[in-house]
């Protein structure tokens, strides 16, 4: 008898699951997220601006800032996304810790598996995203979290590039 290996793209209506990759939510530091953004901690009320505040890239459109309502999704991904156009600030409201996955800018259609790096996000602070950075989240344990965003108005509509990590390298991320 013999055996015949089958390839994915030989069996569309065959399903494969994917790898199931874990990364460890890291502390936030502004060192080591540099690669991917800021973080933006508190500062006296007068403080004069400086390379310590959010520098921002919203020049190409209309700034837009809400508060985002998400309920729990859990801390795996198959999918990662990256804005071309503008910074993206993001900060949960009441003090909530969360979770985020990040990969910096690539000049590719998808990010270096090895780069996905994941932090925890105290809720003192925020982070602003650098223009292109890839990233998952938020993730968090509570029911319900309110998160601030700014970004562009039209950014999930014209500015939204998503890789899909199940197509492109066979694998979900756990983040733990």
């Amino acid at each position: 008898m013999r055996r015949i290996a089958l390839h994915p793209s030989s069996c569309p209506q065959m399903t494969f699951s994917p790898t199931i990759r874990s990364i460890c939510a890291q502390p936030l530091t502004a060192e080591a997220f540099r690669p991917f953004g800021q973080v933006i901690v508190a500062a006296p009320d007068g403080k004069q601006f400086d390379r310590e505040d959010a520098q921002l890239v919203l020049d190409r459109g209309t700034p837009r800032f809400y508060i985002m309502r998400l309920t729990q999704r859990g801390r795996r991904f198959s999918r990662i996304t990256r804005h071309r156009q503008c910074t993206q600030c993001l900060g949960s409201l009441g003090g909530e810790p969360w979770l985020i996955a990040v990969a910096p800018p690539t000049p590719s259609d998808r990010p270096a598996l090895e780069s996905i790096a994941a932090f925890e996000i105290p809720g003192d602070c925020f982070i602003k995203l650098e223009v292109g950075t890839w990233h998952a989240g938020p993730y968090f344990e509570q029911s319900r979290i309110d998160f601030y965003n700014l970004e562009l108005s039209d950014t999930n509509l014209a500015d939204h590039q998503t890789c899909d990590l199940q197509t492109a390298y066979g694998v979900a991320i756990d983040i733990t």
